[in-house]
C-alpha cells in the first residue's frame, strides 16, 4: 500500500539521513519515478523533505525533523510484543532496556492498538532452550560483546568438545549469535569462518589490533555458510539402518533428529518400525546405546561392530564391580 510505502520512506529517512532515491527503489522495489512522486506526497503533507540532484545527491529530511511511530499496524505493533528469545537480553544486559523500549513503544502506539499489543505480551510466550537440555553454564558476553562493538580482534582461550586442553586463537569476530539458547561467536581465523561456543570458551581478550573482516561480507553471511556446515551432510559420514521399537518412536525421533536421513518407515501395526539415521563419524553409532535394547542397529556391519565393542566395554567396567 502506498500508505505503507510513504511512512517506510520517512523511517529510512530519518534513521540514515541522505539516501539516494535509487537506493530507496530497490529497498521498497519499486521504480525510482515512484520514489519522488512518493516524495512529493510527503511534501505536501507537510512532511519536510526535499532531493539534491547530483553525484553525491539524494533524498534527506530537514535537519531536527522527528516523527513517532504512530503509523504502525495492529499486526505490526502486536509483533513488537512478541519477544523472541527472551534469555538473550539478559545475557547481553539489556532486560531494562527492553522494557524502557516497549514502554515508549506503548506509549507512542495509536490508542485502539494498545490493549491488543498488552494482551500479546501476556498470551504469547517465546522460549528458546530445548526440552532437557540440561543445566546450562552461565556465559559472560561482556567481553566478546565489547570487542565486536569496538571492532577489535580477540584473543580466545578455547577448549573444543573431547579435549581436556584449551587452545589459544586469534580471531575477527562478525557478532554473536543465539542459537536455540546457546550463544556462538562467529569470527574469521586467518580468513576462514569459524564458530566457537561461548561457554567453551575459557577466556577472551580484546586487542588493540582493528578487526580484519572480509570486504562486504556480513554477520548474516558467515552465520549461513556456517549454519550449513552444520546441518549439511558432512563428507564421510557414516549412514545407518536401525529398527525402532514402535513404543519407544517417538521418543527416539525426538531424541535422533538431527540424525535422522529418512524419516521411520511405519505401518502402523508392526511392533519394530525401521530408520535411516547419519552420523558424521562411524564412533557416533554409539549414541544408540541410550536407547538399550528398545534399537537394533541393522547395517552396515562395520557400525554393528562398533556399537558391540562398545556395549562389550560398558559390560566390563560393571562386571568388574566398585
Amino acid at each position: 500500500m502506498k500508505s505503507d510505502r510513504l511512512l517506510s520512506i520517512l523511517l529510512l529517512l530519518q534513521t540514515r539521513g541522505r539516501v539516494p532515491a535509487h537506493e530507496l527503489a530497490d529497498r521498497l522495489e519499486v521504480s525510482v519515478r515512484t520514489i519522488y512522486r512518493d516524495i512529493e506526497a510527503l511534501s505536501a503533507s507537510g512532511v519536510p523533505v526535499y532531493a539534491e540532484r547530483g553525484r553525491h545527491g539524494g533524498i534527506e529530511l530537514l535537519a531536527g525533523f522527528r516523527t513517532d511511530v504512530t503509523g504502525l499496524t495492529a499486526d505490526e505493533s502486536r509483533a513488537l510484543f512478541v519477544l523472541a528469545a527472551q534469555g538473550a537480553h539478559a545475557a547481553l544486559g539489556l532486560d531494562a532496556a527492553l522494557g524502557s523500549a516497549l514502554r515508549k513503544v506503548m506509549a507512542a502506539l495509536p490508542a485502539p492498538y494498545r490493549p491488543a499489543a498488552e494482551v500479546t505480551s501476556r498470551r504469547i510466550l517465546v522460549d528458546a532452550t530445548r526440552w532437557k537440555s540440561g543445566p546450562q553454564k552461565a556465559v559472560d558476553l561482556e567481553v566478546l560483546h565489547d570487542a565486536v562493538f569496538a571492532d577489535r580482534r580477540l584473543r580466545l582461550r578455547y577448549r573444543h568438545s573431547g579435549e581436556r586442553e584449551a587452545r589459544t586463537y586469534t580471531v575477527d569476530p562478525y557478532g554473536l549469535v543465539a542459537k536455540a539458547g546457546v550463544w556462538y561467536l562467529v569470527a574469521d581465523r586467518r580468513g576462514a569462518p569459524r564458530l566457537f561456543r561461548a561457554d567453551r570458551i575459557r577466556s577472551a581478550r580484546p586487542l588493540d589490533d582493528p578487526v580484519r573482516r572480509r570486504p562486504g561480507v556480513e554477520l548474516a553471511d558467515v552465520w549461513e555458510v556456517l549454519r550449513r556446515q552444520v546441518e549439511d551432510r558432512p563428507e564421510g559420514g557414516s549412514d545407518v539402518t536401525v529398527r525402532v521399537r514402535r513404543a519407544r518412536l517417538d521418543m527416539f525421533q525426538r531424541m535422533m533428529a538431527a540424525q535422522l536421513s529418512e524419516l521411520p518407515d511405519d505401518d502402523g501395526e508392526s511392533d519394530w518400525v525401521t530408520a535411516r539415521l547419519t552420523f558424521p563419524v562411524l564412533r557416533a553409532v554409539r549414541q544408540l546405546l541410550a536407547f538399550s535394547d528398545q534399537v537394533e542397529l541393522l547395517d552396515p556391519p562395520e557400525a554393528r561392530v562398533e556399537l558391540l565393542a562398545a556395549a562389550r566395554s560398558v559390560a566390563a567396567v560393571y562386571q568388574e564391580g566398585p
